[in-house]
């Protein structure tokens, strides 16, 4: 069996640890272990005698503190009891984080499914009727121990680390570093245009591979990312196109959306400067995962210039698009 160290954290996470794991909990697997797309986390379809197959997570350690999951946990479970349709972690004996040797894992139900279309009406109206009132029950109370979303921590860290890294090809080190100055003050200047827009716990990724469609219904996954955040976070990446495209998109959730909550259209300006935020966190991520022995062989494309290369082209549209009026809400 191989140590885990910090770089490798799951370097013995063997099937045998699995199995164990699950079994500790008093559950009888079949033998059955498929693995799930997931490069944060491990996760693992099990095979359970006599029921339905169970998904295990093992949390990435030294990612979050058991306090930082267990309020995702506790997130999950108030949209649930609100009847929201959240794949909430399985509680034995009352608990749902379990440590096993060496690594912290969870259980929950599985959930079959696909991806929502975001270019059907009907379908984006669910959506927005669904987030807002997630976003309700996430106005309840704040996080303490998970972050709060901000161009700092988003932004200007994940700047900071790509450049003291030696990820950038020597032609591009200062278009990089001056691009991404202006795209910064860019995106803290449409933070400014915003006003002082209130955060809440959001889901955090709400892209469509984590939202399940089935049977007319949005089945919302993983909330790993769940965080203090304005609204928006959680309505941008339902919106993909040209500009005319968005603005049709966004009018259809909206419509859904204000059945349940009101919407601060002062945080349409944070749109494209939310976007913007992600791809310098995406590819910090990366970065700093880069040790994991999953990442090279999955993203073999992050350390050639022309990846680098494309980010640039992505970040300058950014510029231009955070520079644009804002979409409406008419």
């Amino acid at each position: 069996m191989h140590p885990t160290t910090s770089e490798t954290p799951y370097a013995n996470l063997e099937p045998d640890l699995i199995l164990d794991a699950v079994e500790s909990l008093s559950l009888q697997c079949d033998g059955r272990l498929l693995a799930l797309n997931s490069y944060e986390n491990r996760v693992y379809q099990v095979g359970i005698e006599d029921a339905a197959p169970l998904v295990v997570k093992f949390y990435r350690p030294g990612r979050w503190s058991d306090e930082a999951i267990l309020e995702e946990h506790q997130f999950s479970q108030e949209l649930v009891e609100e009847e929201l349709s959240v794949v909430a972690p399985m509680a034995f004996d009352g608990v749902t984080l379990h440590h096993f040797k060496d690594h912290r894992f969870t259980l929950f139900p599985r959930q079959g499914g696909h991806a929502p279309e975001l270019a059907h009406q009907p379908s984006l109206r669910h959506l927005g009727q669904v987030l807002a009132r997630l976003h309700n029950v996430g106005s309840w109370q704040g996080f303490e121990h998970r972050p709060r979303l901000s161009t700092k921590l988003y932004g200007h860290e994940a700047r900071a680390f790509i450049m003291q890294g030696q990820w950038l090809p020597p032609h591009m080190e200062t278009v990089f570093a001056d691009l991404t100055e202006h795209l910064l003050n860019e995106i803290d200047s449409a933070w400014e245009r915003a006003g002082g827009i209130k955060r809440l716990r959001v889901h955090g990724d709400c892209h469509p591979g984590n939202i399940l469609w089935r049977e007319e219904t949005a089945h919302f996954v993983d909330l790993d990312d769940s965080l203090m955040a304005p609204a928006m976070q959680d309505l941008w990446m339902l919106l993909a196109g040209e500009r005319h495209e968005m603005q049709e998109q966004l009018l259809w959730i909206l419509d859904g959306y204000q059945l349940f909550r009101d919407f601060d259209a002062t945080e349409l300006h944070l749109l494209e400067a939310l976007r913007a935020l992600r791809l310098l966190h995406y590819n910090a991520w990366l970065a700093r995962r880069w040790n994991d022995p999953a990442f090279p062989r999955t993203f073999p494309w992050f350390d050639s210039p022309r990846h680098w290369e494309t980010l640039t082209n992505q970040l300058r549209e950014q510029i231009a698009a955070i520079q644009e009026p804002t979409l409406s809400v008419i």
